[in-house]
C-alpha cells in the first residue's frame, strides 16, 4: 500500500532518522492548560470591548450625541483594522512565534482599555474610537490563534477540543459584553450620571486587562518541551530555512478545497457578527426599552454556541468527521436563523429567547469548526495563516453584511435584513457541500504512527520466525 503524503508535508521516509527520534519524545504537557485559559481570557476581555458599545447602542448613541451608525462603527472598526494586518501579524506568528504575539496583543488590549477612560464626557467620541482602534489592534493579535495554541501544544486526540476552548473566550467575552453594559450603564438623561456608570465599566475592563497582560508575561511559554503530537514533531523537525511565508500563502491560496471553506467561513461567521452588532436594535424596535433584555438574547445565543462549539469539539476528536459536522452545522444554522427571522416580531420575548438560543447553538458553535477544518486541509502549512485567511474572509463579510442589513433594516424593517442573511447561510450551505474532506494532518499522524513505532512485542516475534527485521523498523534492544 503506497500512502500519499499532503502537498508541502516534509517526505517521511527522508526524515526517518531525526523524526524517529523527535516523535520517541512526544510528550504533552501539564502547562498546556493554563496556557490555554490565559489565552481564552485575554481574548475575553479583548472580545467584551468589541460589543460593548454596539449592546447599548442606542444609550452610547445618545451620551455621544452621534448617530446609532457610528456607534456600529465602533464594532465595525475591529473588522475593518483586521484586513490589512492579518498578513504582517501572520508572517510575525511564523517567525517569532506564540509568545511575541501574545503578549502584544494583551498589551494593546490593556493600553486600549485604558485609552477609553479619558473619553468619559460626550464631546471625547473621538478618544474613545482611538481606544477602540487600539484594542481593534490587539484582536489581530488574537483571532488567528486558537488552532496555532491547540497544534502547538496539545495531542492529536484532543486538539479539536482545546481549539473550541480557545474559541470559548472569544464567545464568552461577547456573552459578557451582551450582559454587562446593559446592567452596569442605564438608559437615563442625566449626562453626569451616565458618565460615572460608563466609568465604572471602563475602570473595571481596564483593571482586568492589565492584570492579565502581566500573567502572559510570567506564564505564556513559546512551547513545550517536547511536541504533543506525531504531526508537531514533523513540523519542528522541518529546518527553517524550508519554510517561505509567501510560499505558504501561495499554496494556500491553490487549495481549491481550502478557498472554498475560506469564503462558506467569511459568510457564516459575517452573518454573526452583523446579527451581534445590530441585536440591540433590532430587538428595542419590536419591544421598547428592553435593552437589558436585548443584552440577555445576545448572552442565550454566545452562552448556547458555546455550548455547540463544545460538543462539536469534542465530537470532532471522537470520529474526525470534519466535512460531515461542517454540513450539518451549517444547516442547522440556516435553519435557526430561519427560525428567528419569523419569530422576532410575534411580540413573545420568551420566544425570542429560545429560537435565538437555537440559531447560536449552531451559528456560533461552526467557529472552531471552521478552524479545525482548515487546519485539517491545509497541514503543514502554518495554522496562524490558514486562520487568519478565515478571519479576514469573515471581517470583510462581516462589514459588508452589517452596513447591508442595517441600511435594509431602516428602509423596509428587521424582516427584510433577517432574510438577506438566511439567504447568504443558504449560499454558504450549498457551497460547503462542495468541499472535499482531504484530511492532510490526520493521514500525516497515521503515517508517523504506522512508520515510526511499531512495538517491540512484533519485533520479538519476527526475531522468533525468523525473519529479519526491518533496521528501521524496530526500535534497538537494551
Amino acid at each position: 500500500m503506497v500512502l500519499q503524503e499532503p502537498a508541502g508535508a516534509p517526505s517521511l521516509s527522508a526524515a526517518a532518522g531525526g523524526v524517529g527520534d523527535a516523535a520517541a519524545e512526544v510528550q504533552l504537557s501539564r502547562l498546556r492548560w493554563a496556557v490555554l485559559l490565559l489565552f481564552s481570557s485575554y481574548s475575553l476581555c479583548n472580545a467584551f470591548q468589541w460589543i460593548q458599545y454596539g449592546s447599548i447602542n442606542n444609550v452610547f448613541a445618545s451620551f455621544y450625541d452621534v448617530s446609532t451608525f457610528a456607534i456600529d462603527w465602533l464594532s465595525m472598526s475591529y473588522m475593518l483594522i483586521y484586513i490589512p494586518l492579518l498578513f504582517p501579524v501572520a508572517w510575525l506568528l511564523d517567525k517569532r512565534g506564540l509568545r511575541l504575539i501574545a503578549l502584544a496583543g494583551s498589551a494593546l488590549n490593556a493600553m486600549g482599555a485604558w485609552v477609553k477612560l479619558g473619553s468619559l464626557k460626550p464631546h471625547l467620541f473621538p478618544v474613545t474610537v482611538l481606544g477602540q482602534v487600539i484594542c481593534g489592534l490587539a484582536q489581530v493579535f488574537i483571532l488567528g490563534m486558537p488552532s496555532r495554541i491547540a497544534s502547538v501544544w496539545f495531542g492529536s486526540h484532543e486538539v479539536s477540543t482545546a481549539c473550541s476552548i480557545a474559541v470559548f473566550g472569544n464567545q464568552l467575552g461577547i456573552a459578557a459584553g451582551f450582559l454587562v453594559p446593559p446592567v452596569l450603564i442605564p438608559n437615563v438623561e442625566d449626562v453626569e450620571k451616565l458618565a460615572y456608570h460608563i466609568s465604572i465599566m471602563f475602570f473595571m475592563t481596564a483593571g482586568v486587562a492589565s492584570a492579565l497582560f502581566i500573567l502572559v508575561i510570567i506564564v505564556f511559554k513559546e512551547k513545550p518541551p517536547n511536541p504533543p503530537s506525531q504531526a508537531q514533531a514533523l513540523i519542528q523537525s522541518r529546518p527553517t530555512a524550508e519554510y517561505s511565508y509567501v510560499q505558504s500563502i501561495l499554496r494556500l491560496l491553490r487549495n481549491y478545497n481550502f478557498l472554498l471553506l475560506m469564503v462558506t467561513y467569511g459568510l457564516n461567521v459575517g452573518c454573526f457578527y452583523s446579527l451581534s452588532t445590530l441585536l440591540n436594535r433590532m430587538v428595542i424596535l419590536h419591544y421598547k426599552g428592553e435593552e437589558v433584555n436585548a443584552g440577555r438574547i445576545g448572552l442565550t445565543i454566545i452562552l448556547s454556541g458555546m455550548v455547540g462549539a463544545l460538543i462539536s469539539g469534542i465530537w470532532l476528536d471522537k470520529t474526525k468527521t470534519y466535512k460531515q459536522t461542517t454540513l450539518v452545522v451549517y444547516i442547522m444554522s440556516l435553519v435557526g436563523m430561519i427560525v428567528y427571522t419569523f419569530t422576532l416580531s410575534l411580540g413573545h420575548l420568551w420566544v425570542v429567547f429560545v429560537t435565538a438560543g437555537l440559531l447560536g447553538f449552531f451559528m456560533t458553535g461552526y467557529l472552531p469548526l471552521g478552524f479545525e477544518f482548515a487546519a485539517e486541509l491545509t497541514y503543514p502549512e502554518s495554522e496562524g495563516t490558514s486562520s487568519g485567511l478565515l478571519n479576514v474572509s469573515a471581517q470583510i463579510f462581516g462589514i459588508a453584511f452589517t452596513i447591508g442589513q442595517g441600511q435594509i433594516m431602516d428602509r423596509f424593517g428587521t424582516k427584510a435584513g433577517n432574510l438577506l442573511l438566511c439567504s447568504i447561510l443558504f449560499l454558504g450551505t450549498v457551497m460547503t457541500a462542495f468541499i472535499k474532506a482531504d484530511l492532510r494532518r490526520q493521514q500525516a499522524n497515521l503515517e508517523s504512527e504506522q512508520t515510526h513505532l511499531p512495538s517491540e512485542e512484533t519485533c520479538s516475534e519476527e526475531v522468533m520466525l525468523h525473519t529479519p527485521p526491518h533496521p528501521q523498523m524496530c526500535p534497538p534492544h537494551g
